[in-house]
């Protein structure tokens, strides 16, 4: 029992220096690998920079609004009469002055023919009084009662002739039809709604706005519409008119703006959302969106500043993290309003892959070309 407790001493002995040896040597390497992590630098991250800049901007104001068709109208019988023929298919364009209705015109026509008879033999009374009064048969007062029923019998023809023309509807005006409402066979009552024709192209849209938004109003104004039934496509047009009273209920003046439809997205009677452009401009700052990293402390951008004295002798560059306070947006930029200066060079694209104090290296080879009114090519 002696002699094993001897050698489990003189193990332990023998053991110990070594282990206090190899930890010895591990402490060693852990700082030296330490203080080189320290002196390792990583390579500066290389990004794409714009510079603050002043631009001249011109607020917009928001609204909402409906499109109205600059001609529209419901079609309706002027006289009443059954439908003998529709010269019509629902939905379809139609030319001004084309047919789209006639109705059944047997005694007017008859009705026309009579008339036209009287007519022809008032005229014939009145020549042959004519010849009599300068042989002095007939009386001046006989001679004017001829002319009389000549010019009655006249009017009663271009009545008959009035009546048939209002028995056959035609378009207006140039536009695209809607849903029929008749028949053919059908007696149509004086008034009778028979068909809508709208003129899609181009259209209005009227909107309200505040009476404190008057000094920003003139005609010609840049107005963009968008629809929920369209959001991937804006609509532009310009301010053609407005109102000169403010509607003494809501304290509001309505505007009319007129926009291009080529291919009749824009139907009457939608609801749409108004962006225009005010009448007054400021001086502001601006910055591309993409500048900007949103977080839940709030907006911030990076700014590219120089850093302390490298080994080099050279300061290198380092983004510094900078709170700002946004405005409206337009295109591809937005209004700063606080926390950048005009010259200063901000991060313009990849802002998630940086942090502060970063250093960087100022590469625009790739740079996006930002514009305040992009137009897409596939637009």
């Amino acid at each position: 029992m002696l002699r094993k407790l001897l050698w489990a001493g003189l193990g332990i002995i023998i053991v110990l220096p070594i282990v206090g040896g190899l930890m010895v040597i591990k402490l060693f390497q852990f700082e030296a690998m330490e203080v080189a992590g320290a002196q390792q630098l990583m390579p500066p991250e290389p990004v794409n920079v714009v510079e603050v800049r002043e631009a001249s901007w011109q607020s917009s104001i928001a609204a909402v609004g409906s499109v109205v068709a600059v001609q529209g109208t419901l079609i309706r019988t002027e006289a009443e009469g059954i439908v003998r023929d529709i010269a019509f298919e629902a939905g379809s364009r139609v030319k001004a002055g084309e047919q789209l209705v006639r109705l059944d015109v047997d005694i007017e026509q008859a009705q026309l023919r009579e008339a036209q008879a009287a007519a022809a033999l008032a005229r014939l009374s009145f020549r042959r009084g004519q010849q009599l009064r300068k042989s002095q048969s007939i009386s001046q007062g006989e001679l004017d009662s001829l002319e009389a029923n000549m010019k009655q019998a006249n009017a009663q023809v271009d009545f008959f002739r009035a009546l048939i023309n209002k028995k056959t509807l035609r378009a207006p005006f140039a536009g695209r039809l809607g849903i029929r409402h008749i028949s053919v066979g059908q007696f149509l009552d004086k008034g009778s709604p028979v068909v809508s024709l709208q003129s899609l192209d181009p259209v209005y849209v009227e909107f309200s706005l505040p009476q404190q938004r008057l000094g920003e109003l003139s005609e010609g104004l840049q107005v963009t519409v968008s629809s929920d039934a369209y959001p991937e496509q804006p609509f532009t047009g310009r301010v053609t008119a407005f109102n000169p009273e403010i509607d003494p209920v809501t304290r509001s003046v309505r505007v009319q703006a007129t926009l291009a439809n080529l291919d009749g997205r824009l139907r009457p009677g939608m609801f749409v959302s108004v962006d225009m452009l005010a009448a007054r401009s400021e001086t502001v700052l601006l910055i591309p969106v993409t500048a900007v990293q949103h977080g839940s402390y709030g907006d911030a951008v990076f700014v590219v500043e120089e850093g302390e004295q490298g080994q080099d002798g050279g300061p290198p560059l380092v983004v510094r993290q900078q709170l700002v306070r946004l405005g409206a947006r337009r295109g591809d930029f937005v209004v700063v309003t606080e926390g950048v200066a005009v010259g200063e060079q901000v991060v313009s694209t990849g802002v998630f892959k940086l942090r502060p104090g970063m250093a960087v290296v100022i590469d625009n080879r790739l740079a996006p070309d930002f514009k305040l009114e992009p137009r897409p090519d596939n637009t």
